[in-house]
C-alpha cells in the first residue's frame, strides 16, 4: 500500500497501524504528533487506527530548548 508521509510516498505492507508505521521508521512515539489525511491522531488511538492505501500521513518531532 502507499502512504504519503510528510510529503514523499512509501510502499508498506497492510495491514499496519500507526505505531507499527512509526516502528517500522524507527520513530519513538512519545515526542511526535500525528495527522492522517488533515486530522490529529491521539496518542490513545496509535494502536488502533489502520492505515490504508493513499493515506497523507504528517510526522512532527518535538524538539525542546530554548533560553
Amino acid at each position: 500500500m502507499k502512504i504519503t508521509i510528510n510529503g514523499e510516498d512509501r510502499h508498506f505492507d497492510a495491514p499496519l497501524s500507526i505505531a507499527g508505521l512509526l516502528a517500522d521508521l524507527g520513530v519513538a512515539g512519545g515526542k511526535v504528533a500525528i495527522e492522517r489525511n488533515l486530522e490529529i491522531v491521539p496518542k490513545s488511538a496509535y494502536e488502533t487506527i489502520e492505515l490504508s492505501d493513499g493515506d497523507r500521513i504528517e510526522i512532527v518531532h518535538f524538539i525542546g530548548g530554548g533560553a
